[in-house]
C-alpha cells in the first residue's frame, strides 16, 4: 500500500526522475517549472504516492472554469509512475486522491487528453472509469 500527500516543492526531484525514466530521458526545464508552478496553487492540487518515504508517484490535476459550453470542471493533467511500481494501485490510488478533492468542491466533470496511439494511456484510463467526451483537441500550429 502507498501513502498519499500533497506535493512539495522537495517532491520536485523525484518527480522529474519519475517522468526521465518514462519518456527515456526526455525532461525539458520547461516542464520541471511547470510542475513547480502548480505547488501550493490551490486551483491546481497535486500530489505524490511514497512508498517506503520514497516519491514513486505523482498526479496533478486543474480546476478550470467555466468556458467554451463546458461547467465549471476538473481535469487530470499529468499522472505518473516509477515503472518499477506499475501495475499495483499506484495511479488508481493517486487518481482516486484527486478525485476526491474535485468532488469536495463541487466538481462534476474530470477531463484529461491523451494521445490516440498511446495504448497503455488508454487502457490505464478506460481501467479508472474515463470514457469519451462530448468535445474534442484541435490545434492550430504557427
Amino acid at each position: 500500500m502507498v501513502e498519499i500527500r500533497e506535493l512539495t516543492q522537495a517532491d520536485i526531484p523525484s518527480i522529474l526522475a519519475i517522468q526521465k525514466v518514462i519518456t527515456k530521458g526526455k525532461v525539458s526545464a520547461e516542464w520541471g517549472k511547470m510542475i513547480e508552478e502548480h505547488v501550493d496553487d490551490v486551483r491546481r492540487p497535486g500530489f505524490v504516492a511514497l512508498k517506503g518515504g520514497k516519491v514513486v508517484g505523482f498526479i496533478i490535476g486543474e480546476e478550470k472554469g467555466e468556458g467554451f459550453g463546458m461547467p465549471r470542471s476538473g481535469w487530470l493533467d499529468m499522472v505518473g509512475v516509477d515503472p518499477k511500481m506499475m501495475g499495483g494501485g499506484v495511479g488508481k490510488t493517486m487518481i482516486k486522491r484527486l478525485f476526491e478533492v474535485f468532488k469536495e468542491r463541487g466538481i462534476k466533470n474530470i477531463y484529461t487528453s491523451v494521445k490516440w496511439d498511446a495504448v497503455d494511456m488508454l487502457s490505464f484510463f478506460k481501467a479508472v472509469g474515463f470514457d469519451r467526451s462530448s468535445f474534442i483537441n484541435l490545434i492550430y500550429k504557427l
